[in-house]
């Protein structure tokens, strides 16, 4: 488990992710979302020799069995995608579904990340009030777990996101809101209008003031907003709403957004954004033109050819090719 740093010893999240990007001259952020189902078959070859299935988690293997893949999956991920990117966002559900073997996989998935120099967001889109709410920023931001970052859902109110805000600025550490969600269905409510403006509206305006409180010398404060690459007109408006906020960007690659499409999220410096792709890079061995030519046991290699080519598209089509040296 990763020892938190004491703040007092570190510059600013905002500071850390911005020096991230301008060294690996990307805003690539790449998801850990280890599924049993998409797991390379040469990773699965390396189980020990009469390993049986119990139908007991995910793919059918043992839940302790399984964490032991997905560790040893993300740590050979992280060894590829460590010199290319800023930050990794594992996606905790995966782990969850595991028990406590799977939260054994992610302490040691957020350890070794750490120890790879990479920015860690933890995706688990925690919301709750009061202590509650506490309770999950403790842990996360400043506690155990020692993310950089964590995602945050504001849809019981902006008091539900303060204890976030405040112990994520206390402890130079960051938080992503949901703001437009990048599934077709978060239009069913965020989209829906009250007193003259949509739902994602009113939680981008809650943001930007929380990120402009908390921005102190930056340019951009503790908290960010997540906006789905698929909706790019939208991701405009809200880069002019939340000029204080970074923009945490899913929804590239797999579920259709390119980089076009994010281009609207970054400032002018190619700053102000992270975009996110997970199983276009992650289960590259699926993708025939990244797979070409190689065998089972090289499948890293077709997740650095997927990383380099998610930089490149962002480099060439987005105020990101500024990073470059």
């Amino acid at each position: 488990m990763t020892t938190p740093e004491h703040p007092a010893n570190r510059e600013s999240f905002s500071a850390r992710l911005t020096a991230a990007i301008r060294a690996k001259g990307t805003p690539a952020c790449i998801g850990l979302d280890p599924k049993a189902a998409a797991l390379p078959p040469a990773l699965l070859d390396s189980l020990p020799a009469g390993t049986t299935a119990n139908g007991s988690a995910p793919g059918g293997l043992s839940p302790e069995v399984l964490a032991l893949l997905y560790a040893q999956f993300c740590r050979e991920v992280i060894d590829v995608v460590a010199p290319l990117v800023p930050i990794v966002k594992p996606q905790l559900a995966y782990f969850e579904a595991l028990g406590p073997h799977g939260m054994t996989a992610l302490a040691e998935t957020i350890t070794y990340a750490h120890q790879k120099g990479l920015l860690v967001l933890a995706d688990g889109k925690r919301g709750d009030i009061g202590s509650t709410a506490e309770a999950y920023a403790a842990g996360w931001l400043a506690g155990p777990w020692a993310a950089d970052a964590l995602t945050v859902n504001p849809y019981l109110g902006l008091d539900s996101i303060e204890p976030f805000v405040s112990r994520a600025a206390a402890h130079q550490a960051g938080i992503f809101v949901l703001v437009k969600t990048s599934n077709p269905g978060g239009k069913d409510f965020q989209d829906l209008e009250a007193n003259g403006s949509t739902i994602y509206h009113h939680v981008a305006h809650g943001v930007e003031a929380s990120a402009h409180q908390t921005a102190g010398d930056d340019r951009y404060g503790a908290v960010g907003a997540v906006v789905g690459a698929t909706w790019p007109e939208q991701l405009v408006a809200l880069r002019q709403a939340m000029p204080h906020a970074w923009i945490l960007i899913p929804g590239f690659g797999h579920q259709g957004g390119t980089a076009a499409d994010v281009a609207g999220g970054f400032d002018a410096d190619g700053l102000g954004a992270l975009v996110v792709s997970a199983r276009a890079v992650i289960f590259a061995h699926q993708r025939p033109e990244m797979n070409d030519s190689l065998s089972p046991g090289q499948w890293q290699t077709a997740v650095e050819r997927a990383c380099k080519q998610m930089i490149e598209q962002l480099a060439t089509e987005t105020p990101a090719g500024s990073l470059r040296p």
